[in-house]
């Protein structure tokens, strides 16, 4: 891909106000008549129209969601954290607070979720925390991602040695006091359910052998956002996601928030996608489906997924209530997802958070 996009566009609205005041006297004023003279009654006090507070113009976005910030840390290497999404493990916690979120299928049909994390400062408690698959390594590479899981696939640990991937494992260390077993979650779920961490613990505890600055050199074809999409959508307020026979996701658009609420289907149960810590829906303001090739590992006998993450592929995007039909392609390992729209131009994001859902070709996606 010989197109890099560095321009992260975000619109700020300027509006003018015109003040007016009109003068008089105010009420209960004592009134200048001579005695005996006619008194002319005040009228009653007119206030000044209220300025209009202009939105504030920041010097820099996020490169992950767009949104304004006081502060450049686009410099920052993101941190990648992998979710457990089993029935059982829910809700998760610090979900809501991530950048983007990842959604591909494992074994058995159930997913994994990767969130990730321009800056790490503030997030809070984060879990529970499970396995690595070699894909979402993939993913969390072209990021430039530190990569925090709880053990993995062989697959996984392959990758990790391979492809020189920055990463903590709660499971196999070394990992310090940067976890802990909830023991709550542990006797309502099991033990490999009740890992979590927290961002605090995680920033003090960073081993000091890792770069937490992007390299001098790094390039990526940073995604461009925009208050307004480019072009005509098709109306969309509602997104079904089909993974496999035990995960299916759904995207409801709500107008005033502006953003899509996320609900899940596992295993036959309707589940709200709510992140623990808050106790409140997640919301996001993009919605990707990306198509690629999904299969069985050939002789794995635990019946790991192979998902090809590299290349080219179609995809649907969704933002504001409309849908796009787009196409994405992602050169090597090391670079972030690009996205083009119908007429082969960057595709504009909207200002915010995004869900990504990697999905096989034959995927039965639908929308209304």
């Amino acid at each position: 891909m010989n197109k890099r996009r560095w321009g992260i566009l975000l619109l700020s609205g300027l509006t003018l106000a015109l003040l007016c005041a009109c003068g008089g006297k105010e009420n209960g004023e004592a009134s200048s008549s001579a005695p005996g003279s006619a008194s002319i009654p005040d009228g009653p006090a007119v206030s000044a129209i209220a300025p209009v507070e202009e939105d504030p113009v920041y010097p820099y976005a996020n490169p992950l969601t767009g949104e304004g910030l006081y502060e450049d840390i686009s410099g920052k290497r993101p941190v990648a954290v992998m979710f457990n999404n089993l029935k059982k493990a829910l809700p998760q916690i610090g979900v809501s607070k991530a950048d983007v979120l990842y959604e591909v299928v494992a074994e058995g049909g159930i997913t994994r979720i990767m969130g990730v994390y321009q800056d790490l400062e503030g997030v809070g408690e984060l879990g529970s925390i499970r396995s690595a698959r070699d894909y979402y390594v993939s993913l969390a590479l072209g990021h430039d991602a530190i990569y925090i899981h709880a053990g993995g696939s062989p697959q996984a640990y392959e990758a990790f040695s391979a492809w020189g991937v920055t990463n903590i494992d709660f499971v196999n260390g070394p990992y310090g006091d940067m976890c802990w077993r909830d023991p709550e979650r542990r006797q309502a779920a099991g033990l490999e359910h009740s890992l979590f961490t927290s961002s605090e613990k995680i920033l003090e505890q960073m081993p000091s052998r890792f770069r937490l600055e992007r390299e001098e050199d790094y390039e990526a074809d940073w995604w461009s956002f925009s208050g307004q999409p480019s072009g005509e959508g098709t109306p969309a307020v509602k997104l079904t996601v089909p993974f496999s026979n035990y995960k299916t996701g759904y995207f409801t658009y709500d107008p005033d928030a502006e953003q899509y609420f996320i609900r899940q289907n596992l295993d036959g149960e309707d589940i709200p996608y709510i992140d623990g810590a808050t106790n409140e829906p997640v919301g996001v303001s993009n919605v990707f489906v990306l198509y690629t090739d999904v299969g069985l590992i050939p002789g794995d006998a635990a019946g790991r997924m192979s998902v090809r993450t590299t290349g080219a592929g179609d995809g649907l995007f969704l933002r504001n209530g409309q849908l796009y039909e787009i196409t994405w392609s992602r050169d090597k390992r090391t670079d972030q997802f690009f996205f083009l729209d119908s007429s082969g131009q960057a595709l504009y994001m909207a200002p915010g958070p995004s869900y990504i859902n990697i999905v096989s070709t034959s995927a039965q996606v639908t929308w209304e």
